[in-house]
């Protein structure tokens, strides 16, 4: 099953996977009293579509006011997006995710997914985060960390800092650790077959 963005962030808050403060949408008047309460800006708006690329084609946008999440929440709403995954017939927008925007120092990739040739769940990270993982892995494919995670024994510390130094994230290790085990624990107990953060910042 398909979720959309705004979905699977309200199940990474219930396992304490830290997301940016954020509401759906329906209507350009419900976006912009979103961003009212969330405070100053910048604010970012993304269309909620079931594909990703969704920046390449238009459907997420910064802004730096209120007024102008209204403006482009309203041109967002009923477009038809057209990214890689969707192909040339698009996907209608019907709700936007209102979000404050961060100030990001970096971007990381970071998912549990199965691999199935070994039949265990895999995490899979890369410092290349915010871009199309797919042309990573045809590209630079050393570029994207695997660690398997055996169902008896979860992650095991030694594998987290693994992750964690490949990621040059030595300074953040405990927080960088955290947030690893808390998505490793999202992905078992929603039994899901992917879990996914592209970006993670």
């Amino acid at each position: 099953m398909k979720i959309h963005e705004y979905q699977a962030k309200s199940i990474f808050r219930r396992f304490n996977v830290p997301v940016p403060k954020g509401e759906v949408c329906f209507s350009a008047k419900e976006a912009a009293e979103v961003a009212s309460r969330l405070g100053a800006g910048p604010y970012v708006v993304k269309a909620q579509i079931h594909a990703g690329g969704r920046g390449k084609g238009g459907g997420i946008k910064l802004a730096r006011s209120v007024g102008e999440v209204e403006s482009i929440a309203g041109q967002m709403l009923e477009m038809t997006l057209r990214t890689p995954q969707t192909g040339p017939e698009g996907r209608r927008v019907r709700r936007v995710l209102i979000e404050e925007g961060l100030d990001i120092a970096r971007e990381i990739y970071l998912a549990v997914v199965l691999d199935r040739s070994q039949g265990l769940p895999v995490v899979m990270a890369s410092s290349e985060g915010g871009v199309d993982i797919e042309e990573v892995a045809r590209s630079a494919p050393e570029k994207i960390l695997r660690v398997p995670v055996h169902a008896g024994f979860g992650l095991q510390p030694f594998q987290a800092q693994k992750l964690t130094y490949g990621l040059d994230l030595k300074a953040q290790a405990d927080k960088a650790t955290q947030l690893i085990g808390s998505l490793v624990r999202t992905y078992h107990e929603t039994d899901a077959s992917l879990a996914e953060i592209n970006p993670s910042a």
